[in-house]
């Protein structure tokens, strides 16, 4: 009997838990982070270079930014070996309160924190501090609750109900767009760099806090702990995870690859190429940035669609071809002024929302019960780690000394890396079936 059809027997036994009331929980929570996510991913790109590093050039600047950037996906796997101890301890509960708790603290952190003028270097150790805390509470916010959907899916609808975790983020980033397009323009530059640029922190603060209540009201209830023993969803130790789960951990980390970095790619490494090599408005180009996200919000929804019909498989594969054939295109279109930025925005958020819409779990099946609620969150913070942190950083170095085709490449270098892992899978899952 496969994997997935005793879970179906079990979901039959032990009964469904509240599919709406699991998706209500994991978009609310999933749009938390994004939110969080893309207001710093901004200000990285606005902000910090000119308040942090007014010592470096403007391309120098946006690079150090980049690299503090960058601190948070280092940090979040150890974030999930720290919490996942928490969880076997104290329990799901108090783990999410306490990772949401140091989210929400390292966040109102950089609001208050002093800038460069003020502290100097203290300033930039503070930011790396608070960097690399979120970090931490991003490995400790996994709650299960998009494995616990995925389960009480129907065999013939995974496909939608696996990209419903996925729509937090078109909704972050239109909602950190909006908040900063309003600031940018309601207020002087000099208001804006000294405290406008504070306030997409503390609305972050505050929509944790929220999302905290809405999760917890989930996960601490008698009945959804039920549901996540009965599908034994409880954390395993990380070294007996990665011994009995390894090689699927790394294919899932590696499946990912192209989408994570286009994810990158169109939403972060755009807006820094905008500010620094063109005379183009920025406020413009976030406004792009929030229509665009509707076209990637469609194109997740439709992504359940197409995997239900066709296979997310195939449906990944197909989008890594795709994604290596905008490789080669989206440089030019980058570079072909605000009508060919505008078509790079379209394209780019349109191939993302089909491609990130299946990306999670696309070997989660394949992980043993006992394992999977972990090995999903150490999946998550690779795939995040080698397909996504260091991809603003790594495109902008590439752009600014080759040339934008040399981002291109390194696209291009990330869906070959997905193209072999989907092969792979496809191989050993073959292999596990004879």
């Amino acid at each position: 009997m496969s994997y997935e059809s005793s879970l179906a027997e079990e979901a039959e036994e032990h009964g469904h838990a509240s599919v709406p009331e699991l998706a209500v929980g994991v978009v609310i929570g999933r749009s938390s982070e994004f939110f969080d996510f893309f207001v710093y991913a901004i200000a990285s790109v606005l902000v910090f270079p000119r308040v942090m590093f007014p010592f470096a050039s403007p391309l120098d600047g946006v690079l150090l930014s980049f690299a503090v950037f960058s601190l948070a996906f280092v940090a979040r796997p150890f974030g999930t070996l720290i919490f996942t101890e928490i969880d076997r301890r104290f329990g799901r509960g108090i783990k999410l309160t306490v990772a949401l708790f140091l989210l929400g603290c390292a966040t109102a952190g950089i609001a208050f924190m002093p800038d460069y003028s003020v502290a100097g270097g203290y300033a930039i150790v503070i930011l790396c501090g608070m960097r690399i805390a979120q970090g931490l509470a991003l490995g400790g916010a996994w709650d299960g609750l998009a494995s616990l959907l995925a389960m009480n899916a129907p065999r013939e609808e995974r496909g939608w109900y696996a990209m419903i975790p996925q729509l937090g983020a078109p909704v972050g980033l239109f909602v950190a767009s909006a908040l900063f397009v309003y600031l940018v323009t309601g207020l002087s530059e000099a208001d804006f760099l000294e405290w406008g640029w504070r306030y997409p922190f503390f609305v972050a603060f505050a929509i944790n806090v929220v999302a905290l209540f809405a999760r917890l009201r989930i996960v601490v209830t008698e009945e959804y702990e039920e549901q996540f023993r009965n599908h034994e969803l409880r954390p395993s130790s990380v070294r007996e995870t990665v011994a009995a789960e390894g090689s699927n951990i790394l294919i899932g980390a590696f499946t990912p690859l192209a989408t994570f970095a286009l994810f990158h790619l169109v939403s972060v490494f755009p807006l820094s190429w905008v500010y620094l090599s063109t005379n183009d408005s920025v406020p413009g180009f976030l406004a792009i940035e929030i229509g665009t996200s509707l076209v990637g919000l469609a194109a997740v929804l439709g992504s359940g669609a197409l995997a239900d019909r066709f296979g997310r498989r195939r449906l990944l594969f197909v989008c890594a071809l795709a994604i290596a054939v905008f490789a080669l295109l989206g440089p030019v279109l980058l570079d072909a002024g605000q009508s060919g930025e505008f078509l790079f925005m379209v394209l780019g958020f349109g191939l993302l929302g089909l491609s990130f819409g299946q990306s999670s779990g696309a070997v989660a099946s394949r992980f043993d019960r006992r394992y999977r609620y972990t090995a999903s969150a150490l999946t998550s913070d690779l795939a995040w780690l080698v397909g996504a942190g260091f991809a603003p950083l790594v495109a902008l170095l590439l752009a600014s000394q080759f040339g934008l085709f040399a981002s291109g490449l390194y696209l291009l270098s990330g869906a070959i890396c997905s193209i072999v892992a989907l092969i792979l899978s496809q191989r050993l899952e073959i292999r596990d079936e004879e």
